[in-house]
């Protein structure tokens, strides 16, 4: 039946769902005619007709809503979802090049399954937007998308960002050694906030052995509590891991407390403030801050600190590079947590290409537009 033959008529043309087919309601409607007529359809010719229209909705819907509400707004099984999402996804991802046009890149891993189960991402800095992702978390993931990429376009590559990750560097040091590779600021002072919780926990057990514990009755448990020094110093973490800045007035007091009374705590604290304000100064002024920073380090006589200056030593062009450009993993890292929430909302997913699928539609600017608007 034609659209034109059904006004007529005084039908409607409205889609109701029954199964996996389509037909229109019964009431109302005129005689049956020889001429039928459908919306453009979706999906291989051995399968029932699914409208463009409805998986675009679909696909629209899940980038932006919990499963329950598509799962009941739509009527069909969250299995389903996910094929239309792969389907819509693959056909957009066909209709456009993003791998096109690439100078500066982030690389991370985000973890979407219990298990050790990860997904490699990279976003483009440029636009913000997520161009690949891919299971797995080795090298050869890299390669991956390396060979993908093209060893055209991996010498037009400019700029890498990472987290210092050798599985990430030394396949992309192969693949494009023209590309500046830049530590992500936040995780090389997380080294230092490690190396400083390992001082203050190698404190707090000297403080404890010299000094009183007390027995507490806890069920049918007996804990031993540390009183004194020891306390005070288990209470101390997050006062040593905060900026400066965002300190409250009772954590500027436990630190004037370290002060007085913890030296060697002390020292450690102000080692991991230094490698902060070097990425804080930025550019030649950073670089010789740095090297002042692995002066002190190798001198300050905390193993922690020494084989972190070891370590710095080792990723040292990666730092230069961060503190010449500037570039860091903060927008990969907001794109991990854009992940977490999809995965979230949709309550978990057991294969990797429909969470792949539903992430290139909701950030790699591939979700189609809502249909009638």
């Amino acid at each position: 039946m034609t659209p034109a033959a059904g006004a007529a008529g005084g039908g409607r043309w409205t889609w109701a769902r029954c199964g996996r087919s389509w037909r229109p309601p019964r009431r109302g409607w005129p005689a049956p005619s020889t001429a039928w007529w459908w919306p453009p359809c979706r999906g291989p010719a051995t399968a029932p007709p699914t409208p463009r229209f409805f998986d675009d909705q679909v696909a629209w819907l899940a980038a932006a809503c919990s499963k329950t509400t598509i799962t009941q707004l739509m009527r069909i099984s969250w299995r389903t979802v996910g094929t239309i999402i792969a389907r819509v996804s693959g056909e957009a991802e066909a209709a456009t090049d993003r791998l096109a046009g690439l100078r500066r890149i982030g690389m991370d891993e985000i973890s979407y399954k219990r298990g050790h189960k990860y997904l490699v991402i990279v976003v483009n800095h440029d636009t913000g937007l997520l161009i690949w992702a891919a299971p797995g978390r080795e090298a050869s993931t890299v390669h991956a998308f390396s060979g993908q990429l093209g060893e055209e376009r991996c010498r037009l590559l400019t700029h890498l960002s990472a987290d210092g990750a050798d599985w990430i560097s030394g396949p992309a040091a192969a693949r494009a050694p023209q590309a500046a590779l830049c530590a992500d600021p936040f995780h090389v002072v997380s080294w230092a906030t490690g190396a400083l919780d390992e001082v203050r926990r190698e404190v707090w057990r000297t403080a404890r052995h010299a000094g009183a514990i007390t027995p507490v009755r806890h069920g049918s448990r007996t804990i031993r509590v540390s009183s004194g020094g020891a306390r005070d110093l288990a209470r101390a973490r997050y006062a040593l891991w905060k900026n400066p800045e965002n300190l409250t007035g009772r954590q500027e007091a436990k630190l004037a407390w370290i002060e007085k009374t913890h030296p060697y705590l002390w020292r450690a604290y102000l080692l991991k403030e230094g490698l902060r304000t070097v990425f804080r100064l930025k550019g030649e002024e950073g670089k010789y801050a740095l090297a002042r920073w692995l002066s002190w380090a190798v001198r300050c006589r905390i193993p922690e600190f020494t084989e972190l200056a070891k370590k710095i030593r080792r990723h040292l062009p990666n730092i230069h590079a961060t503190l010449d450009h500037g570039l860091s993993n903060g927008l990969i890292e907001s794109v991990n947590t854009k992940i977490r929430v999809i995965t979230r909302m949709a309550f978990g997913f057991h294969n990797p290409a429909a969470l792949i699928g539903l992430a290139m539609l909701a950030l790699g600017g591939l979700r189609p537009a809502l249909p009638g608007r």
